[in-house]
């Protein structure tokens, strides 16, 4: 059975789109209305305000997020191999321009006008993926293919920083290489087991 599209998934495909084009306050209801064909009315019966908007965007963003890690946990079992699936996946993303930045990070950039419930979720999806590498490279470091300079904890707030970075680097550089040129020598660190 073939899934047809609703407006509300409608609205919320294009406020994707345009946050990630120019953040929070980069659009706006008339913005939508005029690319999917509804009046500004039909926007605030599904969405009430902006926040509430972008707040459902970002929820359903970090779990799409979640529901990815814990895939990859499961089809990758090496920790090392993890790590690089999932700097392979921002490649792509970035590479074939189907998401050239993490819109959390992006938002994350803009956290001192954003509605609270905003924040929130956006605070959410980093405690997130901070367990998940933080699990990760304790696993790693368990079975001698991961070797940490720091705690789990600080080192994978550096992955995060470094990741993310690369991407706001690929974008003000207007050259996809530049994200891979600055994550993979973090991967080839984090990969350099004791002794070696």
């Amino acid at each position: 059975m073939v899934k047809t599209s609703n407006t509300a998934d409608d609205i919320l495909r294009c406020a994707r789109t345009l946050l990630m084009a120019g953040g929070y306050n980069g659009f706006s209801y008339a913005d939508i209305a005029g690319i999917v064909g509804i009046r500004n009315a039909s926007i605030h019966h599904h969405f009430p305000s902006k926040a509430e908007l972008v707040r459902v965007l970002v929820k359903q963003y970090r779990e799409e997020a979640a529901a990815g890690m814990a895939a990859l946990s499961q089809s990758v079992p090496e920790p090392m191999g993890q790590l690089r699936a999932y700097v392979r996946y921002w490649e792509a993303c970035i590479s074939d321009a189907s998401s050239p930045l993490c819109i959390c990070a992006l938002l994350a950039s803009q956290m001192p006008i954003l509605p609270e419930a905003v924040a929130i979720e956006v605070r959410t999806h980093f405690n997130a993926l901070s367990t998940w590498l933080v699990q990760v490279l304790r696993a790693g470091v368990r079975e001698k293919t991961i070797h940490l300079t720091g705690t789990a904890a600080a080192e994978a707030e550096l992955f995060i920083a470094t990741v993310h970075g690369a991407m706001f680097s690929a974008r003000a550089h207007g050259d996809t290489t530049v994200f891979g040129s600055i994550a993979r020598p973090l991967l080839q660190r984090l990969g350099k087991t004791a002794g070696h």
